[in-house]
């Protein structure tokens, strides 16, 4: 019998642990996968911080973990470096049909409840969800195309024009691949802003012409961005203070694109401003299955962006991993379940 393999699962609020388990048989259409490089992201942050986002929540030990690549280790692929789309469409329901697969209301999607995710050393995954990566991409670039995929699904419906007046509020890493994304496309990103400093530094490298500090509410201060006559705002912070800061700054008929992950179950926004401006406010979700292939080519090919990992872990340092994640210390962690491939 092969020996077990380390896994890092998620227990309660804090509560990660580092264990073994046997590995995974590759069903069919599937194949086994080491894995390299793991990013965590905001919801793994909801899921350590909180136990749940949103109305869902942990009532199981969870292997976290849906940014991740590797190296296929079986079948006619074996050797190849690649890259996970982490979610599985059901393919039959009406959603699917319509090729919105990203949105399929039976879908399963890695590290999150009833799918174990990436933070283990080995796993097996549907092979047509695992896209090459080219050989001059590094790992640290490559590990970026999950969240860059989502900026790009975001930019798309918000319909971004060269020349447009654009805002990101909220830089984590979604929204500064959005200022490098928008920046690349010709749009002005005459405004980014973040609740730290160190993250508006990056913005700034990545195309931003003015950036700002915030606070998490703005009960006591003045909306950042007023009369700033955006064409398009994205909110990437998942706060509501950010999606006021969005309101207070689009102009009349502009596009505010949601795309922040909110801990509680509602979002809340100044109704008012929104409705004299008559804003268009659509929601992101993820992204599309084209969006993975378009994020590695040009993270490849065009974008080359400023890396933005800042911690490197193995795995059994995880806790230390989601304790650097929760402070929101640095800009991109990563968990090498693996060790960089080789």
């Amino acid at each position: 019998m092969p020996p077990p393999i380390p896994v890092a699962r998620l227990y309660g609020p804090g509560d990660i642990r580092v264990e073994t388990q046997t590995r995974d048989a590759a069903g069919p259409g599937a194949v086994r996968l080491r894995v390299t490089a793991v990013g965590l992201c905001g919801s793994d942050r909801h899921w350590f911080v909180d136990g749940a986002i949103g109305r869902t929540s942990l009532v199981e030990p969870l292997v976290p973990g849906h940014e991740f690549i590797g190296v296929i280790l079986d079948g006619p692929r074996a050797g190849e470096r690649v890259v996970a789309d982490p979610a599985i469409p059901c393919g039959r329901c009406a959603t699917c049909s319509r090729g919105a697969g990203h949105l399929c209301p039976r879908g399963r999607f890695a590290g999150y409840p009833g799918t174990p995710g990436a933070l283990r050393a080995e796993m097996s995954w549907p092979a047509d969800l695992l896209h090459p990566i080219p050989d001059r991409l590094l790992d640290d670039d490559a590990v970026l195309a999950e969240p860059l995929g989502i900026a790009l699904h975001a930019v798309d419906l918000a319909d971004v024009r060269p020349g447009d007046r654009v805002g990101v509020f909220g830089c984590g890493p979604i929204g500064l691949l959005l200022v490098r994304l928008l920046d690349h496309l010709g749009a002005r990103v005459v405004i980014a802003t973040d609740v730290l400093e160190h993250r508006l530094d990056v913005a700034r490298s990545m195309g931003a012409e003015e950036t700002r500090v915030v606070t998490a509410t703005q009960d006591d201060a003045e909306p950042a961005g007023s009369d700033l006559d955006l064409d398009v705002a994205f909110e990437a912070a998942g706060e509501d203070a950010a999606i006021d800061d969005a309101i207070h700054a689009s102009r009349p008929g502009g596009r505010l694109i949601l795309v922040g992950i909110p801990g509680d179950e509602r979002t809340s926004f100044v109704a008012e401003s929104a409705r004299r401006k008559e804003l268009t406010i659509r929601l992101c979700r993820r992204m599309r299955a084209t969006d993975l292939p378009r994020a590695i080519d040009l993270l490849a090919n065009e974008l080359a962006p400023t890396s933005l990992v800042s911690g490197r872990f193995d795995l059994t340092r995880a806790a230390e991993a989601f304790a650097t994640l929760a402070t929101r210390d640095g800009v991109k962690v990563v968990v090498q379940p693996s060790g960089a491939a080789g």
